[in-house]
């Protein structure tokens, strides 16, 4: 890089310290107001702060990677997190039943729905340490994709037997942190609004380039091969028609000795993928993006953080539609798929290059501080005031707030000596510990009779089983068996392990349905409660299921619709545009126009 491009760099992360640094002095009045910045934040804040940190380097290499590698197709694969399908969920019931609880973390609410005696607390204890440990693993992502895209650029050498991309990652998580940890959630929002700015220029840039780029109708691309294979790279020959379509297959046809042929059973996969995400959207979601709805001042702000978030995320696809293209016109010179987005940069000219580069800094930063800042609140909240020190002072909640977040980071930092690739990490955080967890984040809403040992069973079991598939999967072995192995462990547990044992208290329940509303098998609940409230409820309830139907189509025609613009195949913008369209004008009259009906709770006696 050329000196203006440092100069340019330098001045990016001045700014993100200045602006973090400001809200130091807000950060440490207390921990509500680190962690969920007093429930004062706007919604749009929330909702574009999401965003960023939705948009993180490591996500967006791989991404990229499977674009450039499978062609339009590769949206399908990254249904299993990368689109974060979940936001539809959160957008019409999750969020708003999340925000009812009036809880900081995951953790605390589970004294809300299993009571404050020994199974609330059984449970409250495993969803903070697996929520830990979650946030480790993520900060490991991250990491190993922002020390990759850094380290082709810094020209850092390996060192002390450390390679190249754990140092880079180490500069990169060193500079967040000086806000992330100082500033608390206030520093965390306004800095990714910050950020988002940059993130927005970068995608009209990359976009307008795109478009400029008219592709052979026949090209080659690359794949990487398995290490049992012999390693290194394959380039295999493709058309135009076939890179861009949205028309899923059932089946792939890829050299079994490369990485990817784990997806040739296409349809299984995305199935599989599909079929998880709507558990765990039903579920909801941990981490910074449910504090997001922790902070969220009612129902409504709720409502609108969601749809803002997805409107706004959405652009992220025409981005990485654009960095694909851009990747298959260097024919020749890439390799590595999930090299493609430095590669790219590479070939900017002096100045753009720093921008660019500091714009991905700032999808990184964005993405990292609000994980470690979600993550930390599990040991101040859930562990160290509930079980270690009740009666800490204010000082000390925040010394122990600040000091949490840079043992995680520490803690992830060191795990990247031990993955391979982006892909292999993600993958086992989205089909292998995600799914260990699904199953009891699920039952919570929706059957009464699940109570905190059973959770708490189904959560370990399911943690457990991740980890021993971490160490013992043979290379290369599928994604969806992975889910299968872990789902099924933690399902079985946590249904035994609630059978076995005594329901939640009934005063519990009665407290919970009342606060959070959901619909399920709460049969025997429900009527302990007026008719007047019950009727309320089910109206409500009815609404939320017709437009989750609407809701998640709607995102994924959202979503592709502006790949297909960057990609220029007119014929499926328009249908998807079309549908878009279609589906936004059903959602106004079965969601928007309810988002200010609250149901009156003031009357009911529990």
């Amino acid at each position: 890089m050329s000196p203006i491009d440092f100069v340019i760099i330098v001045v990016y992360i001045l700014s993100m310290i200045i602006i973090g640094s400001w809200f130091q002095k807000k950060a440490s009045e207390g921990i509500d107001s680190y962690f969920l910045g007093n429930r004062e934040l706007p919604w749009w804040a929330l909702g574009a702060s999401g965003m960023s940190s939705n948009l993180d380097i490591s996500g967006t290499m791989i991404i990229v990677a499977l674009v450039y590698a499978l062609g339009a197709r590769g949206f399908y694969i990254e249904i299993r997190g990368g689109v974060t399908l979940v936001m539809a969920f959160l957008m019409v019931v999750i969020g708003k039943w999340s925000r009812r609880a009036g809880v900081m973390t995951l953790a605390e609410w589970m004294k809300i729905r299993f009571g404050d005696k020994k199974q609330g607390h059984i449970a409250r204890q495993i969803t903070a340490i697996t929520s830990i440990l979650m946030t480790i693993a993520m900060v490991t992502y991250f990491a190993i994709g922002g020390g990759k895209f850094l380290g082709s650029f810094l020209g850092i050498p390996d060192f002390l037997g450390l390679p190249s991309h754990f140092w880079a990652a180490t500069v990169l998580i060193f500079l967040a942190m000086i806000y992330t940890v100082a500033s608390g959630l206030h520093g965390v929002i306004w800095t990714d609004v910050f950020q988002g700015f940059l993130i927005f220029a970068l995608i009209i840039y990359i976009v307008i380039r795109a478009i400029g780029i008219d592709l052979p109708q026949e090209f080659a691309v690359s794949l990487p091969v398995k290490d049992s294979a012999g390693g290194g790279f394959q380039t295999i020959k493709t058309t135009f028609q076939e890179w861009t379509s949205i028309i899923p297959k059932f089946r792939l046809s890829l050299d079994p000795a490369t990485t990817y042929s784990q997806y040739n059973l296409f349809g299984v996969a995305v199935m599989f993928y599909l079929f998880k995400v709507i558990l765990e959207g039903m579920g909801g979601t941990g981490q910074y993006m449910i504090q997001r709805y922790f902070a969220a001042s009612s129902d409504r702000d709720a409502g609108l953080l969601s749809s803002f978030w997805i409107f706004l995320l959405s652009f992220r696809w025409p981005l990485i539609a654009g960095l694909a293209v851009w990747g298959v016109s260097l024919t020749g010179t890439i390799s590595d798929p999930e090299m493609v987005l430095p590669a790219v940069v590479h070939t900017l000219p002096i100045g753009i290059k720093g921008f660019m580069i500091a714009c991905l800094m700032a999808a990184a930063m964005s993405t990292f501080d609000s994980t470690v800042n979600a993550g930390a609140a599990y040991w101040v909240k859930d562990i160290y005031l509930e079980y270690i020190n009740p009666d800490a002072s204010e000082d000390q909640k925040i010394i122990h707030s600040r000091g949490a977040s840079i043992l995680i980071v520490l803690a992830g930092l060191m795990s990247t000596l031990l993955i391979r690739n982006i892909n292999e990490i993600w993958g086992w955080i989205t089909m292998s510990i995600g799914a260990g967890l699904l199953i009891p984040q699920l039952i919570r809403w929706y059957w009464w009779r699940l109570n905190g040992y059973g959770y708490a069973i189904g959560m370990a079991a399911g943690t457990v089983t991740a980890i021993i598939w971490k160490i013992f999967a043979p290379e290369g072995a599928r994604e969806y068996n992975a889910f299968i192995l872990s789902i099924s462990f933690s399902l079985i547990a946590t249904i035994v392990g609630t059978l076995l044992t005594k329901p939640t208290d009934e005063k519990v329940l009665t407290e919970f349905f009342k606060r959070t509303r959901p619909f399920g098998f709460w049969h025997n609940i429900r009527e302990k409660f007026s008719e007047k409230f019950q009727n309320e409820v089910a109206r409500e309830n009815r609404r939320d299921i017709f437009s989750l139907i609407i809701a998640i189509p709607w995102q994924i025609s959202l979503f592709l619709m502006w790949m297909m613009l960057v990609m220029k195949r007119w014929d499926f913008f328009i249908v998807l545009l079309v549908i878009t369209i279609i589906l936004s004008t059903i959602l106004y009259f079965s969601w928007y126009r309810h988002l200010s009906a609250e149901v009156d709770t003031s009357q009911e006696n529990v």
